[in-house]
């Protein structure tokens, strides 16, 4: 079970991004898959999360968060608008070692246990 994030790059405040999580050893149908970041000094956020069934829920954001999937790619998208300079920072995928409840979604560190190297989001002023 791996994911690996891409995208990231840097970016002038108000501009957009999409990131992407490729999975592999596993499919997309039988777990979760949530974006955190982690900005210098500061602990690690949950930010999106969508379950096996495709159900999404967003953990910050004020709306300029959107989370898909592609199945068939294998991977999962996060889109982010009017980026702000506070949000530089470090960028997860992280999911969990088995299936879940088909439902099921968490944006809380502790409850995953795969995670990517990251991918670097600069958002610059």
């Amino acid at each position: 079970v791996q994911v690996e994030e891409s995208g990231g790059s840097e970016v002038q405040a108000g501009g957009s991004l999409t990131l992407s999580c490729t999975i592999s050893g596993f499919t997309l149908n039988s777990r979760p898959i949530t974006w955190f970041r982690q900005a210098p000094g500061k602990e690690r956020q949950g930010l999106s999360c969508i379950s096996a069934t495709g159900n999404k829920q967003y953990y910050r954001g004020s709306g300029r968060f959107n989370i898909s999937r592609d199945n068939a790619k294998n991977k999962v998208y996060l889109q982010i608008n009017n980026l702000k300079s506070e949000e530089t920072a470090m960028y997860y995928c992280a999911t969990l070692a088995y299936s879940t409840p088909i439902n099921y979604c968490s944006g809380k560190e502790q409850d995953f246990h795969v995670w990517g190297q990251g991918t670097q989001v600069t958002v610059s002023s």
